[in-house]
């Protein structure tokens, strides 16, 4: 056949593919799990305390994080302990943890009976179940399930199986912050939401109120879960960084108490000492219920409060920004069509 030598060569380069991503893969779960015990024998050698323990975690993700990148937060770290005090058998690490991804490592370490942890480890390994499968499964109560049931795991499947593919290698979070290379900007945005965060940037750094853009799409993680902010920024005049969330409809609860944790997980991972608490804010889309929303922490209110006014943009500010951009979009897509 004419072109079965392009076959040959697609199947070369995704051979050399599935080898790197289990090659990056092994390694890394591997480094995680070596990390985890010297932080554990450094834990034993120092003061029998909860402190000290959280102290040598903050410590080495300031060190961590200066050379190496971010992904050595002190959650992450916490993380990489756990790891190995699940499994003190480095073995298994070797043989079937290093066979997942970090991401299915973290969920199944957090499995407290010891046999189901087990099962799950074979089960997803040999598999290929996704993490999205996995996940699935746990919150089911999959494995107890099965076992009360009685049923043979040749028969276990309830629904269609989401195998793991070289896509999620290539968007895996934990991989960037691995080889320390930056993660590409997100595409899932709605085109609304882009333009408008693309547009309030400028806007922003035009104010000339001691702004400094940082990034787009900045990312926070907790020991389970990663988070995206849509904009972040730092004012030297306040001291303190500005994160700023934009939401497509009319601003509710769960959207404050979103932004209320993204600022206090910011302040602890990311303010350097000296500094302000970070400031959160809002800004919402529908036209008729438009709200700018400040938060702050409860006992600086008054001090901060006072201090920001000056240099933030007022709410009429941005509502109007909102509102022009809002307009622009439109005719815009008017004329597109």
């Amino acid at each position: 056949m004419v072109n079965s030598y392009i076959e040959d060569i697609r199947e070369i380069l995704s051979r050399a593919r599935q080898t790197v991503y289990a090659t990056i893969n092994a390694t890394m779960v591997q480094a995680y799990w070596q990390i985890g015990k010297r932080i554990v024998e450094q834990e034993q050698e120092g003061e029998k305390r909860a402190a000290y323990g959280e102290q040598v975690l903050k410590e080495l993700a300031i060190a961590l994080t200066t050379e190496f990148g971010k992904g050595f937060s002190a959650a992450n770290l916490r993380n990489f302990r756990q790891f190995y005090l699940t499994y003190p058998n480095q073995k298994i690490c070797y043989t079937l943890c290093s066979k997942l991804t970090w991401s299915h490592n973290r969920l199944i370490m957090r499995i407290d009976n010891n046999e189901a942890r087990n099962w799950y480890l074979k089960e997803a390994a040999e598999q290929g179940w996704s993490v999205r499968t996995l996940e699935r499964n746990l919150n089911t109560l999959y494995y107890q399930r099965l076992i009360s049931s009685q049923k043979s795991q040749n028969n276990s499947n309830e629904s269609q199986i989401e195998k793991s593919n070289l896509t999620d290698f290539i968007k895996d979070p934990y991989i960037f912050e691995f080889l320390n290379i930056s993660e590409p900007i997100t595409t899932s945005e709605r085109e609304i939401e882009t333009a408008l965060i693309q547009n309030l940037q400028q806007f922003l750094l035009e104010l000339g109120k001691g702004f400094s853009f940082v990034a787009r799409q900045f990312r926070i993680s907790s020991e389970m879960e990663h988070y995206y902010i849509d904009l972040v920024f730092y004012n030297y005049l306040l001291k303190c960084f500005v994160l700023i969330d934009l939401k497509a409809g009319k601003l509710s609860h769960q959207d404050i108490g979103q932004m209320d944790m993204y600022r206090r997980m910011f302040d602890d991972l990311k303010k350097p000492k000296g500094d302000n608490p970070a400031i959160g804010i809002i800004l919402c889309l529908e036209k008729s219920e438009t709200v700018v929303k400040y938060s702050v922490m409860n006992d600086n209110l008054a001090l901060f409060a006072a201090k920001y006014k000056p240099y933030l943009p007022t709410e009429a500010e941005l509502i109007t920004e909102i509102e022009r951009e809002k307009i622009r979009l439109k005719l815009s897509d008017a004329k597109n069509e």
